[in-house]
């Protein structure tokens, strides 16, 4: 009994969390403030900073985790109560990642991503999803009264033609209606079924609503059937001449696959070669606002502090608090427990890398948390921006349908 004690005791433990802060319904905990303070070290240390330098520059980046977390914390909140939907720019980010990798399964990649960000692909992808919220808060309660005027735009296209030089590529959304484990009689009845949403889609019906009733692939059915952006032989030849032949908003199919039959749309394509003025327009405007942006960007968020319950445990410090805001813990009897258990924080917030920067403009390159990469240029740009596993997460020749 003695010697099964101590295992008892170590699993009845519950390690606790202090609060250092209430954000309306969300908090923020010290363990979250430490994991900044880790990354950041680990960053100044890659970057070959030392002694002095090294603890000055961490200091500097502790000294605003708390405000950069509600700052994060506070857009999001705004995002969902505007009932912004950023799926479908999560999606296209994974897969443009997952491209890149050059990891077609699945698992490999999402393996891939803890080892390189320390965190589960969940965690990753939930981390993404704030981010892309945050950030189209920003572009549309902030970045709509920037305007940059037209002949700045064409200088600054003129000066950065490079930058928006292109391959040949498609943005598809795909409807799978799997044969999988059918008998004969059962594969045409699917066939039946894929041709008949096939004239349902050219008819007009809404693509993104024929996937969420109707496809097998469940990957993409939660970012209405987009997959990442594909060039040249990524593809079947067969499929490969379809595709790139149709024209934006063309229906293609039913095509069928070694998981049964797809039916394409084609989102959007780019022909190879310099991208014009217009096609980038949205983009330039959007990298030439961002200065011009920061310091709305911090009226905003001191608004959203004025507006916010905000309360702050003493002996930490938010460097964005809104002039003359209250956020003292005002009756600690009521306020208690002060901790909380890693449980509970999971159980109401996933853990998250907190913003080491501004948060930029969309359409910007400018990480905004940890080590995550920025996202893309928007697809006007030429930059990669597709969605979903990819052409089934396979390699080049696979159709595009999740393996």
């Amino acid at each position: 009994m003695a010697a099964t004690l101590p295992v008892a005791v170590a699993q009845n433990t519950r390690v606790v969390e202090e609060i250092a802060a209430k954000v309306n319904g969300d908090i923020v905990t010290r363990g979250e403030l430490d994991e900044v303070r880790k990354q950041s070290e680990q960053q100044h240390r890659a970057e070959g900073l030392t002694g002095q330098r090294l603890q000055d520059a961490v200091r500097q980046d502790s000294s605003v985790a708390l405000q950069n977390k509600i700052d994060e914390l506070l857009l999001v909140q705004k995002g969902k109560d505007l009932g912004i939907k950023v799926d479908g720019d999560v999606t296209r980010e994974l897969a443009d990642m997952q491209v890149a990798s050059k990891i077609s399964d699945p698992d490999k990649f999402h393996e891939a991503i803890r080892q390189q960000y320390g965190m589960s692909f969940e965690e990753f992808r939930d981390k993404l999803m704030r981010h892309y919220l945050a950030q189209r808060v920003i572009g549309n309660e902030v970045g709509y009264r920037i305007q940059i005027p037209e002949a700045e735009m064409q200088k600054y296209y003129e000066e950065h033609k490079a930058d928006f030089v292109r391959k040949e590529q498609v943005f598809l959304s795909q409807i799978l209606i799997s044969t999988e484990g059918k008998t004969p009689e059962q594969a045409a009845v699917a066939e039946e079924k894929a041709k008949l949403l096939v004239a349902r889609a050219k008819k007009g019906e809404k693509f993104s609503d024929l996937v969420r009733d109707n496809s097998d692939d469940p990957e993409t059915v939660r970012t209405g059937g987009s997959l990442p952006p594909y060039q040249r032989g990524m593809m079947e030849k067969s499929w490969d001449d379809l595709v790139f032949a149709a024209k934006k908003g063309d229906i293609v199919g039913p095509l069928k696959g070694p998981l049964g039959f797809v039916i394409l749309r084609v989102d959007e394509r780019y022909e190879a070669g310099q991208a014009s003025f217009e096609e980038v327009r949205a983009e330039i405007q959007d990298r030439m606002a961002r200065p011009r942006m920061e310091p709305k960007i911090r009226e905003y968020l001191t608004t959203l502090r004025q507006e916010a319950f905000l309360e702050i445990k003493e002996g930490y410090t938010d460097m964005g608090q809104a002039p003359g805001k209250d956020t003292r813990w005002h009756d600690v009897a009521q306020l208690k427990p002060q901790t909380i258990t890693k449980e509970e924080v999971a159980a109401r917030t996933k853990m998250h890398k907190r913003f080491m920067n501004i948060v930029p403009i969309p359409g910007t390159e400018k990480p905004i948390v940890g080590n995550t990469p920025a996202p893309k240029p928007a697809p006007a740009s030429g930059a990669a921006a597709g969605a979903g596993p990819g052409p089934g997460a396979g390699p080049a020749g696979d159709p595009p349908v999740k393996q």
